[in-house]
This record gives structure tokens, C-alpha cells and sequence, in this order.
């Protein structure tokens, strides 16, 4: 009986298509994304969902990131592979001692912005001279501070909860707000765009590339061939969950119902548009676009400069896989 099903074996095993022969094949991985889940993430929970990770040989368990769990401190103790983390953060570890390694940029174009109303009188920088700004603590606190300190402005820093409800209400005059996120709540909450002045940093050359993919040094010298693997599978992930949104959303939805989290599916909707904008700016969809060494720099000199680094780490060190390109053009 075995002779008479060999050559079907045989076929199944040259195919790899044998029911739990692949699956032992695969390699196990975890990665965590640095925030909770909502459509910032739907390239990889595509990838997931769609088997993805699966074809290119990767047995992988997606964490629940979020404040509680912070994407950084799970890669720094080898609880988690691979981790999406902003460059910032990723330099001040660097910096810290702890040996993290950018595998690859998936936003260059900052989307971190200011929002005022027209009718507050602030339609160029300097007219936030002496007002009350909305600021988030840490790492996004960085531009807003040094877009103050480029146009001498004294402003009444006022910390930003999780909410706008204090621009809404008027109890501030500028918020932080990102394009993906807050900026869409302000215009659910009935103001026009006509009606709202709009400071990018990305237009004020003060662009912070956002988020990567990283890993450990030494997850990168096991199996290099890991890492590239998973590179190449969340960048397909991001091409499928863009070219098939409906889809996309439906994942993104159940990933924040099983987390528990609100969920609206027109705002996640406006996220996942704005994820395409920012990763694939211009349409174009040949690869994630290079980390270069004059953004690399003028991100490290500004976290130099307010005192969250002692040192520059160098980037050969922190770029080891060619993912940084000497070049004098911005990713944006």
C-alpha cells in the first residue's frame, strides 16, 4: 500500500505541499510593533493573516504592543526578534549600550505635525509666539522643541494626554497632532481643513524618519537569512494590505477587538491611507526607501544637542545590512 502512494508522497514533498512536513520547516520569530493595534500595523497583520510570514519560512508570533509593553525593552531583553521602533528611540538605545541594528526604514517622511485654528489668528510660525502648545513627552517632544528654538518663539508648553479634547475646547491653542491619527479626529470633530493651519516638521527641515524594523546584533549574526526573510514579507505584507484594503481593514478591526480597543473603521480607514502616503510616497513601490546618512545625522545631532545622547553612535554599527545609503537626498 505504502509503494502504491510513493510517488504521491514524493510529488507533495518536491511541492511542499505534505500536511505538517512545511510547518516543521519553519522558523520560529516574534515581533512586536511599538504601539496597540490599529491600521499603523495592517502590513504585518496582512502578512500574518494571508500566510505571508508562512511562505517565506517564518514561523511568527505577533506581541500586543502598546504603553504597557514597550517594543523596546522586549528586544533588549530577547523576548522579542524583531521590533518596530521609531529612529529615535532606536538611536538613544544604540547610544545606551544596548546593541540593536536597523534592518529597514519604513517611513522617512515625518508625520508628527502641529494643528491651530485659523481663528485663533495662527497661520505662520512665529504667531505662536507667547500661546499655549499641546506637547507629547518624549521622543515627540523633540521637534516641536527645536521648531520653537528655530523661530526663537517662547511658547506656554502645556502636556498632551492622549486626547485633543483640549484644542477642541479651546483650553490650548496648538496641538500635537500625527497625520494618521489626530489630525483625522479634529476634522471627525467637524472642523474644515480651510479652517485649520497645519505645520508639518517634514516642511520645516526639521524631518525625523519614523518607523523601522529592528533587531539585536546577535539576532542578525544567528540567521541572516531570518532577517531578511521577515523584511521582505512585511514589505509584501504592506503592497497586499494596500492593494486590498477591505481586507486589510477587516484584519486591523479583529486585531483591536481581540485587544479590547474602540474601533472605528472609517478613521482606521484614513490611517491605512495615510500609511500608503507615507511608505510608498509617490507611488512608488520597488522596495522600503533607504535610510540615508544625512537624515541618519541630522536625527542623531538633534538628540546630541538636547542632551538624550552623549554620542552619535556610528552608523556602519547601526546599519550593518546596507539598509543606510550615502546620499544627500531625503527619503521624504
Amino acid at each position: 500500500m505504502l509503494n502504491k502512494f510513493l510517488p504521491i508522497l514524493l510529488i507533495g514533498i518536491t511541492l511542499g505541499i505534505v500536511p505538517g512536513l512545511a510547518q516543521s520547516n519553519l522558523k520560529k520569530a516574534t515581533f512586536i510593533p511599538h504601539w496597540s493595534p490599529q491600521s499603523q500595523f495592517a502590513g504585518y497583520y496582512y502578512a500574518y493573516e494571508k500566510g505571508i510570514y508562512k511562505k517565506h519560512g517564518i514561523d511568527l508570533t505577533i506581541l500586543t504592543g502598546g504603553p504597557n509593553t514597550p517594543a523596546s525593552e522586549l528586544v533588549e531583553k530577547g523576548q522579542a526578534d524583531f521590533a518596530s521602533l521609531w529612529l529615535t528611540n532606536a538611536i538613544q538605545l544604540r547610544a545606551a549600550g544596548v546593541p540593536v541594528v536597523h534592518l529597514a526604514q519604513v517611513i522617512n517622511r515625518s508625520a508628527l505635525m502641529m494643528v491651530a485654528k485659523q481663528s485663533s489668528g495662527i497661520i505662520k510660525p512665529e504667531d505662536m509666539q507667547g500661546r499655549k502648545v499641546g506637547i507629547w513627552g518624549g521622543d515627540f517632544q523633540i521637534q516641536p522643541m527645536a521648531f520653537f528654538e528655530k523661530y526663537n518663539l517662547k511658547v506656554r508648553v502645556i502636556p498632551q494626554g492622549g486626547s485633543i479634547n483640549l484644542f477642541l475646547s479651546d483650553a490650548i491653542d496648538v496641538t500635537s497632532a500625527m497625520w494618521y491619527n489626530e489630525y483625522h479626529t479634529i476634522l471627525n470633530s467637524g472642523l474644515n481643513p480651510d479652517e485649520l493651519s497645519t505645520f508639518f516638521f517634514s516642511d520645516y527641515e526639521l524631518n525625523f524618519p519614523e518607523e523601522g524594523l529592528y533587531c539585536l546584533e546577535k539576532t542578525l549574526a544567528r540567521d541572516p537569512q531570518l532577517c531578511r526573510e521577515f523584511i521582505q514579507a512585511s514589505y509584501e505584507g504592506w503592497i497586499g494590505a494596500f492593494e486590498h484594503p477591505d481586507e486589510a481593514l477587516e484584519i486591523v478591526l479583529l486585531y483591536m477587538k481581540e485587544a479590547k480597543l474602540a474601533a472605528n473603521r472609517a478613521h482606521q480607514r484614513w490611517m491605512l491611507n495615510r500609511m500608503k502616503d507615507l511608505i510608498f510616497p509617490n507611488g512608488v513601490r520597488n522596495d522600503f526607501l533607504p535610510l540615508t546618512e544625512k537624515d541618519y545625522h541630522f536625527v542623531g545631532a538633534k538628540l546630541l544637542g538636547n542632551g538624550s545622547i552623549k554620542a552619535i553612535p556610528d552608523c556602519r554599527g547601526f546599519c550593518p545590512t546596507g539598509s543606510l545609503k550615502n546620499s544627500e537626498k531625503s527619503g521624504k
